[in-house]
């Protein structure tokens, strides 16, 4: 059962407009990354297809976001990758990761441009270590919508990644795609693999940027500022 307050439309008033100090687990992913030795495993028509490719990854915060009283922090991000021996994209995918601090649910919209969405929910590991989402088709809350072909081609059964923080700062993951192909008996596990290091730092979201600005402002004039109970 779901655990949701009878009040559904008052949104949070405490809301701090500082998306990077509130994204919980989700805060190690933000800014700009890059991996050079990733693995795909992918399905053709001789069998298993193994590919090496580049990979980069940006991610930064957007301001928070609430449905009535539940409030994410998160951010956007755009994947960008290359196979190794091609110059032309391989992979493209862009959309929003988002923590829920009451809670602690972690959830990841993707969108593919070849007609394929989706949203995974999870949490991080319990020993700080990293974090899994996964979304199975036909779920109710959490799922996979595709194209027509897509469905009856390349149907995705489930999807999960496996997100491991890295000692050195960087982090790697494990993405795993259940797919059944048409004329296949068996099930297809569809694998990417990559390790990546950071290359930027995040930018803060728009209204971290403007309260810093008018904090900013304010002690550039001589005033203190000011908080309220």
């Amino acid at each position: 059962m779901f655990d949701f307050p009878d009040d559904i439309f008052t949104e949070p008033e405490d809301v701090d407009p500082d998306t990077l100090a509130n994204l919980g687990p989700l805060r190690r992913l933000a800014g700009a990354w890059e991996g050079r030795k990733g693995v795909d495993v992918n399905p053709k028509a001789e069998g298993p297809e193994r590919r090496e490719f580049l990979e980069r990854i940006e991610m930064q915060p957007i301001d928070p976001q609430a449905n009535g009283p539940q409030l994410f922090y998160g951010l956007r991000y755009h994947v960008h990758i290359v196979a190794s021996d091609e110059d032309t994209t391989f992979h493209d995918q862009i959309g929003y990761w988002l923590f829920e601090p009451k809670t602690g649910l972690v959830m990841q919209t993707l969108a593919l441009p070849r007609g394929q969405t989706a949203l995974a929910s999870g949490r991080a590991l319990d020993n700080g270590g990293g974090l899994t989402v996964r979304a199975e088709r036909g779920g109710p809350g959490y799922g996979i919508c595709s194209t027509d072909f897509l469905e009856w081609a390349f149907r995705t059964d489930s999807y999960q990644l496996d997100v491991k923080f890295e000692a050195d700062g960087g982090w790697s993951y494990v993405s795993t795609t259940m797919l059944q192909v048409r004329g296949r008996d068996e099930p297809f596990k569809h694998v990417d693999r990559n390790t990546l290091a950071k290359v930027a730092e995040p930018r803060p979201n728009p209204s971290a940027r403007i309260a810093a600005g008018e904090a900013t402002l304010a002690q550039a004039h001589g005033f203190q500022t000011i908080t309220h109970d």
